[in-house]
């Protein structure tokens, strides 16, 4: 094979190709495009691993912040979970605080022993440990124990509220009632009933008991009520008169002074008056009446009783 060479300063060139010559031309003019091919072809490859590996590495991020979303949102949920059963805690707590002094308000009322019914501590309980074989509760479980006990609580609330009503009702019927004598020490120099007047020397009757004493001694209020009289009075002297409802009360006579004003809530056992000889008296003593629905009756029997 020849190859003309043509140049315009020079004469022309003639190439003479050998077989072996022409072989080595031909591989050059066909390698070079098939390194080409080759070369865009590993390049495209490659390309394509990148772009699955890259891939893959974004749907596994996705993933992970799918994860992280979902772990937060169960974070946010339980901490509301959490916050309302405190809020239901916290409820259940007021209310057995609320119990716990009406139970010791009960306890006083009924004259129970501290001892006995200590609202102060926890219950006396104990047992062996057995291990449970049931599955623990779940949130909804929880959350409807805790409605039924709040129901419980409240429930108990308005019985206790009844019962101390009543206790108290009770209690301030018994303190009204007069129990006891109206001195700290002393003597009964004259009971109630007929006798002979000490003034006179005459029968006459007697519509109290005569308790003596030292005086300026303490006299006391035998139930709690009102004052209904507290200055001087014909044949009784300074007199204290006390109404203690239900249609009874009381008067102590003769006194030396009178410690207590008309209108004055007094209760069982203040001092009201100091012991005195002031109007018809022989000497220094009380004269205690007790008066039910308008009329003088016997104060032995008040006397006789016990302060609950």
């Amino acid at each position: 094979m020849k190859l003309i060479l043509l140049n315009r300063h020079a004469a022309s060139r003639t190439l003479e190709l050998g077989k072996w010559s022409l072989a080595l031309l031909s591989a050059c003019f066909i390698g070079v495009p098939l390194g080409l091919v080759a070369f865009s072809y590993q390049l495209g490859f490659g390309e394509g691993v990148v772009s699955e590996q890259a891939a893959r590495v974004s749907a596994q991020e996705q993933a992970a912040i799918d994860r992280a979303e979902s772990l937060a949102q169960m974070g946010v949920e339980a901490q509301s979970r959490l916050t309302a059963m405190t809020r239901r805690l916290a409820s259940l707590q007021s209310h057995v605080t609320r119990l716990d002094a009406l139970g010791s308000h009960l306890t006083d009322l009924a004259g129970l022993e501290a001892d006995e019914f200590d609202f102060s501590g926890p219950p006396a309980l104990g047992g062996p440990a057995l291990p449970l074989t049931a599955a623990p509760p779940s949130v909804a479980e929880v959350n409807t124990q805790f409605t039924a006990l709040d129901a419980l609580f409240e429930r108990r609330e308005v019985q206790f509220d009844v019962l101390a009503g009543l206790l108290s009702a009770e209690q301030l019927r018994a303190e009204a009632t007069p129990a006891g004598r109206p001195i700290r020490s002393g003597w009964q120099s004259s009971p109630y009933g007929s006798r002979i007047d000490p003034i006179s020397g005459e029968r006459a009757w007697h519509e109290g008991a005569d308790f003596a004493g030292r005086e300026g001694s303490d006299i006391l209020a035998v139930a709690s009520g009102v004052v209904s009289w507290s200055g001087y009075k014909s044949g009784y002297g300074t007199m204290v008169e006390v109404s203690h409802g239900d249609g009874l009360s009381t008067r102590y006579a003769h006194n030396q002074e009178n410690l207590v004003d008309v209108g004055d809530l007094v209760r069982r056992g203040d001092v009201i008056a100091l012991m005195g000889s002031s109007g018809r008296s022989t000497g220094p003593h009380v004269h205690f009446e007790v008066f039910k629905n308008g009329r003088a009756v016997d104060p032995a029997s008040y006397v006789r009783r016990t302060h609950r």
